[in-house]
């Protein structure tokens, strides 16, 4: 269905304002080294101040329609459910079933690490249901504030804490957490090689680590890229999203490797598909223009390439994939540093 004709052209002409502002978004700061993949448009200092803009600026308005919980919904088999903001506790809920992370297959964990945390849904989610400690990271200080006033709020100041921290060098021991969690950040990371390093070494030996992730298709046998019209369709969901070059899942099955671990992986694509449409809906809505344009010129591009987003799905180039590991209780670190 196409969108509201009012809705659109209200979009359009918030995207047409920030033509005169956002010369960086072309090419990243005068001065800095080109790219070198064809779907990166910014340089590593412009993603990081970027990201940390971009979500300063949208996750009020997210919390006001969606509440805490900033990620995909998980929808059965692909169905859509009238309750989204119960489709993404479902998410939380189901990856942990689907990763045996706490009883009945294993410990309940003492100690989590929520690495991209955004206000830190996930990180106080887990420590109600295993009673643990949750520490969350986020580049958005704004996220890492809210995140703090929540868990205030919420009767969880002693054990949950956000604080701001680049995942690419976390201010941990290593061996400090019994189980890392990514929801939806590591297609953030330019440098996925280190940000499995990083996950790696402060995950405690015998704990585990779960990412879940955007993913690009794995390429087929005799591609050595993707294809020229799928690599410039993300480049453009990277300029709204402040995100660097993609990868695949096997890439990521790869970096475990490394480590000495095996990944254990999952395409729910089509459980996530009733998401984005839902998202572009409450966007259109007159309470979500508002908001739009209270955000901001990063968040109204953010909006505008939602429908890029289900192409991808559609077309099968964007993968919403699963991996979790457990890390060898006799770890020698090395094998991947």
């Amino acid at each position: 269905k196409r969108p509201p004709a009012m809705g659109a052209l209200v979009l359009v002409a918030i995207l047409a304002a920030s033509c005169g502002s956002s010369a960086s978004l072309a090419g990243g700061s005068k001065g800095a080294s080109a790219p070198r993949d064809v779907q990166e448009v910014y340089s590593r200092a412009d993603l990081k101040s970027g990201i940390a803009g971009f979500y300063d600026a949208s996750s009020g308005l997210w919390e006001g329609i969606w509440g805490e919980h900033m990620h995909h919904g998980y929808y059965p088999k692909g169905g859509a459910k009238k309750d989204h903001k119960q489709a993404q506790v479902d998410m939380i809920e189901e990856t942990l079933s689907w990763a045996r992370a706490g009883p009945p297959h294993g410990k309940v964990p003492r100690d989590i690490l929520d690495v991209g945390c955004g206000i830190g849904g996930s990180s106080r989610h887990i420590a109600r249901k295993f009673g643990c400690r949750a520490t969350g990271v986020t580049l958005s200080p704004k996220q890492a504030a809210r995140g703090n006033e929540l868990a205030l709020e919420q009767g969880l100041g002693l054990r949950a804490r956000f604080l701001v921290a680049d995942a690419l060098a976390l201010p941990f021991k290593r061996g400090s957490f019994d189980l890392v969690w990514s929801m939806e950040s590591g297609e953030h990371m330019p440098d996925k090689k280190q940000f499995v390093n990083e996950l790696v070494r402060v995950c405690k030996p015998g704990g585990k680590l779960i990412i879940v992730t955007w993913c690009h298709r794995d390429l087929l046998k005799g591609e050595t890229a993707l294809k020229p019209k799928e690599q410039r369709l993300l480049r453009r969901i990277n300029q709204a999203y402040f995100l660097p070059a993609w990868c695949s899942v096997s890439d990521y099955e790869k970096l475990l490797a490394t480590h000495g671990m095996r990944a254990r992986t999952a395409d729910w694509t089509d459980e996530i598909a009733a998401f984005w449409p839902a998202v572009i809906g409450t966007a259109l809505r007159p309470s979500g223009l508002v908001g739009l344009a209270k955000a901001g010129l990063s968040t109204a591009r953010g909006a505008l390439v939602m429908p890029l987003m289900i192409r991808g799905y559609q077309t099968g180039l964007i993968k919403f994939g699963l991996l979790t590991a457990d890390k060898p209780r006799r770890f020698s670190f090395g094998l991947g540093q």
